[in-house]
């Protein structure tokens, strides 16, 4: 019999954030090197910004290497790195066919300079695609963010350009590395951990939190549809009671 194909009964979240874990373990559950695991979750990248343009997200956010990953042994961060280089070199022309903009979010100085050329010159050639914003997030951590947002925020009151009364949610997110992206409605973790890892703290005060038991690089189409339609489900209150307005 023919497993049935999950579908969504409506549109889908405007943004969904992914944190993409489990490269490493799935690697070892075969006997593989690491580095094995992290070209098969390149693998599951693509498939992943494939199945949001067929679903209709508008907004897709990937944590691909955060602020803690430069921790791990030199030759996996080398690896790593390899695999950012040659996704910039290879498929940025097809993004941009397929109408994706591109952005990269994270502490972008602690990069080699060509990974850095190749970003700019990414985020240049894609600006003024609009079918799908990809966010990727590389060398980034939440609590860095919102500290660089504070010393922003700092510098401009101490030179007298700002009125710290004048600071409200939509003055701190301006400052934010997403102040051009929505907030997550969605935000996915593979692997079956349940925790958000220092991701998109601010934005995700309210998003809703699937957690999948599957490792990144097995992550699917079906997946994907299942997490939307798991949060399509959810009653979103943004903090009020139950039957209120």
């Amino acid at each position: 019999m023919e497993a049935l194909q999950p579908y969504l009964v409506g549109p889908p979240p405007a943004h969904v954030a992914i944190i993409m874990d489990g490269n490493g373990r799935w690697a070892a559950a075969r006997g593989l090197p690491r580095t094995v695991g992290h070209r098969r979750g390149a693998e599951a990248v693509r498939r992943a910004v494939d199945c949001a343009l067929d679903l209709g997200i508008g907004y897709l956010t990937l944590y691909g290497f955060s602020s803690e990953n430069w921790k791990r042994p030199a030759p996996e961060v080398d690896d790593l790195m390899g695999l950012m280089r040659r996704y910039l070199e290879t498929d940025i022309e097809k993004l941009h066919e397929n109408g994706i903009r591109l952005r990269v979010i994270g502490e972008r100085h602690r990069l080699q300079n060509d990974i850095v050329r190749l970003i700019d010159d990414a985020e240049e050639r894609t600006r003024d695609n609009c079918r799908l914003n990809l966010t990727v997030a590389i060398s980034y951590g939440g609590r860095q963010e919102i500290l660089s947002a504070v010393r922003q925020l700092a510098e401009a009151v101490a030179a007298g350009r700002l009125d710290p009364a004048t600071i409200d949610e939509a003055c701190f997110s301006g400052q934010l590395a997403t102040a051009e992206v929505p907030d997550p409605d969605l935000v996915i973790r593979t692997s079956g951990e349940q925790r958000i890892s220092n991701f998109l703290l601010w934005q995700s005060a309210y998003s809703e939190l699937v957690f999948i038991d599957k490792l990144w690089p097995d992550f699917s189409k079906d997946d994907l549809t299942n997490a939307i339609s798991e949060f399509q489900q959810r009653d979103r209150r943004y903090g009020a009671a139950v039957g209120s307005g």
